[in-house]
């Protein structure tokens, strides 16, 4: 098998937490602050969460963004930088990290009722 030839997943999301590692302080907000701003700018979907972020669309704009992230904070002085993260992809339809907060919502909704 040409392994070069496989593809990669049309749409992603990657729930990502960048770590930057030996600043000297424990608040990391600054960084934060910095690397949404730079989603923004991206153009892409994107959440703040209290333990990271979760940007999408496609493969090679989530995981460029991810990789700018990296350079941005390095920028600023940071020396080492930890990211953890949690990639999905489905093909079978188009959903929005939105779409599955909301399903779940739903379901709660129900028992309400």
């Amino acid at each position: 098998m040409d392994y070069s030839s496989i593809k990669t997943p049309e749409r992603c999301y990657a729930d990502f937490c960048l770590i930057p590692v030996g600043t000297g302080t424990l608040s990391v907000a600054k960084e934060v602050a910095e690397v949404q701003r730079l989603l923004k700018a991206s153009g892409l979907k994107y959440t703040m969460h209290s333990a990271g972020t979760t940007v999408e669309g496609s493969w090679d704009d989530v995981f460029r963004v991810i990789g700018q992230a990296h350079s941005l904070v390095h920028q600023t002085g940071v020396v080492r930088i930890q990211t953890s993260m949690r990639v999905g992809t489905r093909t079978d339809k188009n959903q929005t990290a939105e779409d599955k907060v909301k399903r779940v919502q739903d379901l709660l909704k129900k028992d309400g009722e």
